[in-house]
């Protein structure tokens, strides 16, 4: 089969662009041609004054963007276009320009973007739903959600209005992709079309294969920001001082979890940086346990999957995809959003029950075996891909 991969890279490199990588070359490993289509919002700091002025008719109709579509298409006739990322330099034209030429369309929902100015569903420190399934996202305005900034609030909540006005996500999109039953449920919320949107998760490639007996320390593993739930972690270690923690990764809040850590000396605590993939799997395999103690809604948790890949139980809040992808229980433990003390306890459990924690990270890692890895993947989205080609004859 000749798929289409199209997608529009962020400025700061994520999880999502990796999952596009390891998809495309999935597809590669079984046989298919793969033909990108790729953008990147990097190509702004080049733009002129005027160019930059007409960023937001970009964001809605990107004439350029168009143009390389069709002849993309015209050149290679593919059989299916998969969707990631259109925002920017792409733009929803992209939909209408493959319906055009006759070739089915699949969007895989890595964010909440078609629902929420900032993707995420994330205000003051909490979950924000005010934008879900309004014609117009005004709230996302009058709170700057987007990059702090109420004119680039306006432009994406344009993008987003025009859109559902013109049927672009309701006729251009032949199915969509959601990462978890939670996702596929919000989006339905938001206005989607229940028949169209499909269930199938991120997958781990390669197998890292299960950790040692020896797991010595706990693991957190992200971004340093607000969402995340970073603070709650640390004022959770102010009881736990006999639990040694890292830290893996860098963001915003660095410099406050440097300081918070040497003002209530926790020695304990190491903050060890933004690490390679390779040590922070050995990390993950000599975990007692994953802590993801996250506010936000998130799309699928990349680092639970490779978590679950190690054979290492997770404790992750009681909220979105995260509450789903974890059992209670089985697989790790869900504690409440945002509460230290219960964050604590439920560490304190896991690490006094090496037994029991021993237990559920087999099970982890016969949740990866039976969900997770890429066969399975493959196999599901490859049914995804017949289902919209025979639709279209």
């Amino acid at each position: 089969m000749k798929v289409l991969i199209v997608h529009n890279r962020y400025q700061q490199p994520g999880g999502e662009d990796i999952c596009v990588e390891q998809e495309a070359a999935l597809l590669r490993r079984h046989g298919h041609e793969v033909i990108e289509y790729r953008r990147s919002n990097e190509e702004v700091s080049a733009f002129g004054l005027l160019d930059k002025l007409t960023l937001p008719k970009r964001m809605i109709w990107a004439n350029d963007a168009a143009d390389d579509l069709r002849a993309l298409i015209q050149r290679e006739r593919p059989e299916v276009a998969h969707f990631h990322n259109t925002h920017f330099m792409i733009s929803p034209i992209a939909y209408h320009v493959c319906q055009d030429m006759r070739v089915p369309v699949v969007k895989t929902l890595h964010n909440y973007r078609l629902l929420c100015p900032d993707a995420f569903f994330f205000r003051d420190g909490h979950v924000c739903e005010d934008c879900l399934g309004k014609a117009v996202a005004w709230p996302g305005v009058v709170h700057a959600c987007y990059r702090d900034s109420a004119a680039q609030s306006a432009a994406v909540a344009a993008t987003l209005s025009v859109h559902r006005a013109m049927g672009t996500w309701a006729t251009q999109i032949d199915r969509y992709i959601a990462l978890t039953e939670f996702g596929r449920q919000k989006f339905i919320a938001g206005g989607l079309p229940a028949e169209k949107i499909v269930v199938k998760p991120n997958f781990i490639y390669p197998d890292p294969g299960a950790g040692t007996d020896e797991r010595n320390h706990m693991l957190y593993v992200g971004r340093l920001s607000e969402e995340k739930g970073v603070r709650t972690l640390l004022q959770a270690w102010l009881s736990l001082r006999h639990i040694p923690l890292r830290i893996v990764g860098g963001g915003p809040l660095q410099g406050e979890m440097q300081t918070f850590i040497r003002v209530h000396q926790l020695e304990n605590v190491e903050l060890v940086g933004p690490q390679p993939y390779e040590a922070t799997l050995n990390m993950l395999k000599a975990a007692r346990g994953l802590v993801c103690p996250s506010l936000w809604y998130e799309g699928q948790a990349r680092v639970i999957i490779e978590a679950f890949a190690c054979g290492t139980p997770v404790i992750t809040t009681r909220l979105g995809s995260n509450e789903e992808v974890v059992e209670d229980g089985r697989t790790g433990y869900h504690t409440i959003p945002g509460d230290a003390l219960d964050l604590a306890a439920k560490i304190e459990k896991l690490w006094t029950q090496p037994q029991h924690s021993a237990e559920m990270g087999i099970a982890a890692r016969q949740e990866f075996a039976a969900k997770f890895t890429a066969e399975r993947n493959y196999e599901r989205l490859l049914q995804i891909y017949e289902a919209v080609r025979f639709q279209a004859t």
